[in-house]
């Protein structure tokens, strides 16, 4: 069994795999999350990353609901594997923050609290532009939804050791390894990789944006988009618990916005689309400004902070910001977390493992549709555009 992509989501398949005494080896282009699992801001958020009231009338409501509590089983998940495991990667439920930037923000967020709260959780909390200053001391917001059940953690550490879990279990991970043809042969996959020629009774694909290996039907679906993040040097007790006393994870409902958290170390991590275009890899120092500039406009309070870190990585989007799962030439495969995917790929990798082991539970991203972009063959040429129509929509509404 051979499974291609070593973040989250490939890793969770192989672990619960190993743990049947399934035979299975996790092959990575790169080094074991080392993509979007191990450079994103370490929010594990519950709830749906859009609005359940625009998924309510496209989908339905039974289908928005199971939509909206994946993502709730999904934090759940991490939380057991994390303790069966004894993994150390700081974990801890803290509760996510969705900040409105704009009273009309607020207005819009409202409205689906009213009815969230009815339908599918009722341990949201409204926060009133009264009160949003006792979640976060600035003056860039007009209130918002609290989720309660949202999480926190260290994604490198959890990757690590969901890593080492897999081959305690018995599986193998293989790092620099990367995926350059996949044939079927009778019953059997021949897989060609740096190490030489394997064979798998089964393949499962979890590459997410991955430029690597003959993945092109993937490359026409998924859009790979920078996210960055910067991370301050720590700072004292009394600053964190004037700025942001309770500790949550906050995300800001602009199109293109910012997220941040509060690290154990005392430090403020802070990110966001710092440049809307596609991911090279490069541009990082132009984007710590552009973020260092976005935390000082929301927290005047740090102007004077010096800025320790700063990475980024890429986020694979799909065009209506909803996962997908289903099967490819034979081969199972989850990925397009659009940003969301920390907390979700766990979820997914352990579906992908029951669906290869012949006994799948119902997944409500499965054999979604998911046509081409149009005129979208993997470099996302459109990027710049889309960024712009973002940013008018920001400044409108």
């Amino acid at each position: 069994m051979l499974v291609v992509g070593g973040g989250f989501t490939g890793l969770s398949c192989a672990y619960h795999l190993a743990r049947t005494g399934t035979a299975v080896v996790v092959a990575d282009a790169g080094r074991i999350g080392a993509m979007a699992s191990g450079q994103n801001g370490g929010h594990l958020n519950n709830g749906l990353g859009g609005s359940y009231l625009v998924a309510k009338q496209k989908y339905g409501q039974e289908l928005a609901c199971e939509l909206y509590h994946a993502y709730d089983r999904s934090v759940d998940l991490i939380e057991t594997i994390v303790k069966d495991e004894s993994i150390d990667c700081e974990f801890r439920r803290v509760g996510k923050l969705k900040a409105a930037v704009k009273a009309s923000h607020f207005e819009s967020l409202k409205s689906q609290f009213e009815v969230m709260i009815k339908e599918v959780d009722a341990d949201l909390a409204l926060v009133g532009p009264e009160a949003i200053r006792s979640e976060v001391q600035t003056n860039k917001l007009s209130g918002g939804l609290l989720y309660k059940k949202s999480a926190q953690m260290h994604m490198g550490r959890y990757s690590a050791g969901l890593a080492q879990a897999v081959v305690r279990h018995g599986g193998q991970v293989w790092e620099e390894s990367p995926v350059t043809e996949i044939t079927r042969v009778g019953n059997r996959y021949r897989i060609q990789t740096p190490r030489g020629t394997v064979t798998a009774r089964e393949v499962v694909l979890a590459t997410g944006t991955s430029r690597i290996g003959p993945f092109s039907w993937f490359k026409r679906r998924l859009v790979p988009v920078g996210s960055f993040i910067i991370v301050t040097e720590p700072l004292a007790p009394s600053v964190i618990n004037l700025l942001m006393p309770n500790h949550r994870n906050v995300t800001t409902t602009a199109n293109i916005g910012n997220y941040f958290r509060i690290l154990p170390d005392n430090r403020m991590l802070f990110g966001g689309r710092a440049k809307f275009a596609a991911y090279t890899g490069e541009g990082h120092a132009r984007s710590c400004e552009v973020l260092s500039t976005s935390l000082k406009e929301f927290f005047p309070q740090l102007a004077n902070v010096k800025v320790d870190y700063c990475w980024g990585g890429a986020v694979d989007m799909t065009a209506d910001r909803l996962p997908r799962s289903g099967t490819y030439r034979g081969m199972p495969y989850a990925m397009g977390y659009s940003g969301h995917g920390a907390q979700l790929s766990t979820y997914m990798g352990r579906h992908l493992a029951q669906k290869v082991l012949g006994h799948p539970q119902y997944l409500p991203f499965e054999d979604l549709p998911w046509p081409a972009i149009p005129g979208y063959f993997g470099w996302p040429w459109f990027l710049p555009a889309v960024g712009a129509y973002y940013r008018y929509k920001d400044r409108v509404s």
